[in-house]
C-alpha cells in the first residue's frame, strides 16, 4: 500500500518519529545533563545574550520619552482631579 501524504512514519523503520525519539531516551539535550547550578548559569547567560540584542535609546531619546511620560501623567492627574472635584460637589449637592 502507499502511505498517506504527510505521514510521520520514517521510511526505514515504519515507526512514527516521536516514538523513535522517546526510545532513544533523550532528556532535553544540554538541560538534561546539568544540575541546578548549571541550569541557573545557563539562564543568566541567556539573559545577558538577550540584553545584548536590545536597541538601547540614546540620551536624547531617553530625555524625550521621559518628558512625554511626565507631561502625560500630569495631564491625567489634572483630569482625575477635576472629575473628583465635580463628583464631590455633586454628591454634596444631592445628599446635602
Amino acid at each position: 500500500m502507499t502511505e498517506a501524504l504527510g505521514s510521520t512514519a520514517t521510511p526505514e523503520s515504519g515507526r512514527p518519529e516521536d516514538e523513535v525519539a522517546t526510545k532513544k531516551g533523550r532528556r532535553g539535550g544540554k538541560r538534561g545533563k546539568k544540575g541546578p547550578l548549571g541550569r541557573l548559569a545557563l539562564f543568566y547567560r541567556q539573559i545577558v545574550a538577550e540584553l545584548r540584542k536590545v536597541v538601547w535609546p540614546t540620551r536624547n531619546q531617553l530625555s524625550t520619552y521621559t518628558t512625554v511620560v511626565i507631561v502625560f501623567v500630569i495631564i491625567m492627574i489634572g483630569i482625575v482631579t477635576v472629575i473628583d472635584y465635580g463628583f464631590n460637589h455633586a454628591i454634596k449637592y444631592v445628599f446635602g
